[in-house]
């Protein structure tokens, strides 16, 4: 749903109807025949000269454990992908793209492998968040689809702060970043709201994160780190670190005796990510993780192991990519 167009095409209307289309859609309306309190001519209108979408659904499929993963295309054809999740406890959340592809190229990432296209536009991302709502409810987001949110910084900011009208709120909206330093530190210093924040880490120290993550080159840990902490002392609200485990590179009980020195157990709160493979790398094995794990219980860093989900679709962490995209 791109309003700026819905804007340009209404113009003659009173400004009010534009914000009585983007509550029909945020409710989770499919046409604009449902929205019952537009006249007749403003429906039609819309119809013959605004998509309803500004995604095409190529194609979805569902996982054992209910992920929905969707594969969309721009009006140019540029593929994206979102998710779905489904839990128990009766959350809903929405995994979004920023881009389609991805420029940063980490190793064990399936999306870096990508060709990259281009940044999406707000209402792009947005209407990846609506095409689930159509389906049920959602009550939480994270930007940790294909691409590099902070690469994106503008139109992720401005897609979050609509969230709420779908039924998200910022404390249940969560942006991840590998560490891109321009976006995050704006997003440090311009955003109020209490989004939350991400941090793909996946090595605790330079020399390995360099190794599997380029970017690391670029803003080191040190840069990087001191940005996160900022966030915390403005916000007073911890971040989370991702850490995927890959076997024999990242997992080693000194690898996480590395992590409880990087990191203040105040501010930081891990999520150790089970490896799904996309083929360049082997999985931590169960026991592994158990073990990591408990190196950073010993030292009170709060941590978990993050649930698998939609793994079967190539839907679960790392493994967003379209083949021959």
């Amino acid at each position: 749903m791109d309003l700026d167009r819905v804007s340009e095409v209404l113009h003659d209307e009173p400004p009010y109807r534009v914000r009585q289309v983007w509550e029909w859609a945020a409710r989770g309306a499919s046409t604009y025949a449902e929205m019952t309190n537009l006249p007749a001519r403003s429906r039609a209108l819309l119809e013959e000269r605004v998509p309803f979408s500004t995604l095409t659904l190529v194609h979805q499929a569902t996982s054992v454990d209910g992920t929905v993963k969707a594969l969309f295309h721009t009006r140019e054809g540029h593929p994206l992908e979102a998710v779905l999740m489904r839990f128990r406890d009766g959350r809903r959340s929405v995994c979004v793209s920023s881009q389609s592809g991805c420029a940063l190229t980490c190793t064990f990432c399936a999306t870096g492998q990508m060709q990259f296209r281009r940044n999406l536009t707000a209402w792009e991302i947005l209407d990846q968040a609506m095409h689930f709502k159509r389906i049920e409810p959602v009550d939480h987001v994270v930007f940790m689809g294909m691409g590099e949110p902070m690469l994106n910084i503008d139109n992720v900011i401005a897609a979050a702060r609509r969230l709420p009208d779908l039924g998200v709120t910022p404390r249940r909206t969560t942006i991840s970043t590998v560490g891109w330093l321009p976006g995050l530190t704006r997003f440090v210093d311009e955003v109020d709201e209490p989004i939350r924040l991400a941090l793909s880490l996946h090595a605790p120290a330079d020399a390995l994160r360099s190794s599997i993550m380029p970017v690391n080159d670029r803003y080191p840990l040190e840069d990087v780190l001191a940005e996160c902490l900022r966030y915390f002392d403005l916000r007073g609200r911890r971040v989370f670190v991702e850490y995927v485990m890959l076997a024999g590179v990242n997992d080693s009980a000194e690898h996480a005796a590395e992590l409880v020195d990087l990191l203040d157990r105040n501010v930081f709160k891990v999520n150790l990510i089970p490896y799904n493979p996309t083929g360049m790398y082997d999985g931590s094995a169960r026991e592994t993780i158990a073990r990591f794990k408990s190196v950073l219980d010993a030292a009170r860093l709060p941590s978990t192991v993050r649930l698998t989900r939609g793994r079967d679709i190539a839907a679960a962490c790392g493994q967003l990519a379209v083949e021959a995209a």
